[in-house]
């Protein structure tokens, strides 16, 4: 792999990272007051995308390499959906939750085509890390999702 594709790859984890912070703050704003919890999970999710951030940004920097400093595009217009579809639905939980899925989803996605290139071992280390913890943080989204499912149904 070229240093140039390694950081291009680098830049759009970044970027999918950036995504996943920005959403989990709209989805932390988004979720009703009864559940608090819901509202400190997602703080702590974004709190975790943004160390995830900084260090991608480290390791472009080390590769002599321009870090993106912004989100995608589409990141931007899934969040305006989130907040659209908050504002219908009355910012329900179970909507809420299916739309921080979808997001999680998209970063899955990013982590599993990064990790299927031929990475250096220290870069490999730290995308894998983090690609546990995105596995780890859809688990949980789909999980609090299923519940809130569950409560709307009973």
């Amino acid at each position: 792999m070229t240093n140039d594709h390694l950081i291009s790859t680098l830049n759009d984890l970044i970027q999918i990272s950036k995504d996943g912070e920005q959403g989990f703050r709209a989805c932390a704003d988004d979720a009703q007051e009864r559940y608090v919890n819901y509202k400190e999970m997602f703080m702590n999710r974004a709190t975790a995308c943004a160390q995830a951030v900084l260090d991608l940004q480290d390791l472009v920097h080390r590769l002599g390499g321009e870090p993106t400093n912004h989100s995608t595009l589409g990141g931007a217009l899934h969040r305006q959906w989130v907040n659209l579809k908050s504002a219908i639905t009355g910012r329900d939980d179970d909507a809420i939750l299916s739309e921080c899925e979808r997001g999680e989803d998209a970063a899955v996605h990013a982590y599993r085509k990064a990790l299927s290139q031929d990475l250096p071992d220290d870069i490999r280390l730290v995308i894998e890390r983090q690609y546990q913890g995105v596995l780890a943080n859809h688990d949980q989204v789909r999980a609090l999702r299923n519940m809130a499912r569950a409560k709307k149904a009973a």
